[in-house]
């Protein structure tokens, strides 16, 4: 399947265009074509690097990229990851069908007394320090 083409036109020194067509001239390929591939190598280059896909990521969770430009340099896959958890980031937590919005007291969940931790009754951290478990 042929991709859709767009012209595209900038300056680069005159020495590395001269480079360019001498390399494209001995590999009998168009400047084009060599210019095309070099890119495409860089851009995977750049695309796996994890510096890279952080600050991609970063951008499309503050809202700097769309969609759609994500999955193009990702892939659509791994853009509907990053979809899903900005939309689960973004929502707040639901709570189950039927549960209680008031959640008891400590005093009455625990019914009386509110235990504390301290270091001297961790007898857990006592047990695995002695070797017993």
């Amino acid at each position: 399947m042929a991709e859709d083409k767009t012209r595209v036109d900038f300056n680069a020194p005159e020495s590395l265009v001269r480079e360019a067509d001498v390399v494209s001239d001995l590999l009998d390929t168009s400047r084009t074509n060599l210019l095309v591939e070099g890119l495409r190598k860089q851009l995977s280059e750049v695309e796996s690097d994890e510096g890279f896909q952080r600050r991609l990521r970063d951008a499309y969770y503050a809202g700097q990229l769309e969609f759609d430009t994500v999955a193009a340099v990702v892939g659509t896959e791994e853009a509907m990851r990053m979809k899903l958890l900005r939309e689960s980031i973004d929502r707040e937590p639901s709570l189950p069908s039927g549960a209680d919005v008031d959640l008891p007291a400590d005093e009455r969940f625990y019914d009386g007394e509110v235990p504390t931790w301290t270091p001297e009754h961790d007898t857990d951290a006592d047990n695995h320090r002695d070797g017993n478990q």
